[in-house]
């Protein structure tokens, strides 16, 4: 088991999913952020079925570090009800958990 999760969110736009992992990165909150473009959501919201083109946001991190990343992520996100999730990250390769762990000073 380590300490890492992977820090899930859709975001509305490229430029806003590059914009927010910029700020992790520079705030030391993530080591590393994956943009995904084009990912269809299908969800209920208000009485009403969406189907939204959204971009992934996966990012890399402690998991000690994660509601300070969530605060951000809320902060700088532009949805009133963002999707933002840490999922755990059970094992992975040895060398890229340590240079992970120096990136967030873990």
């Amino acid at each position: 088991m380590t300490d890492f999760v992977l820090l899930y969110s859709t975001i509305a736009t490229d430029a806003e999913a590059r914009s927010i992992a910029r700020v992790l990165l520079q705030e030391k909150l993530i080591a590393c952020a994956t943009v995904i473009p084009s990912v269809t959501s299908l969800y209920e919201w208000k009485g009403d079925m969406k189907q939204e083109d959204e971009v992934l946001l996966l990012c890399k991190t402690a998991g000690h570090l994660f509601e300070t990343a969530h605060k951000r992520i809320t902060d700088l996100h532009s949805y009133e009800c963002p999707c933002i999730l840490a999922l755990p990250i059970a094992a992975g390769n040895e060398p890229y958990l340590t240079w992970l762990s120096t990136q967030v000073n873990a």
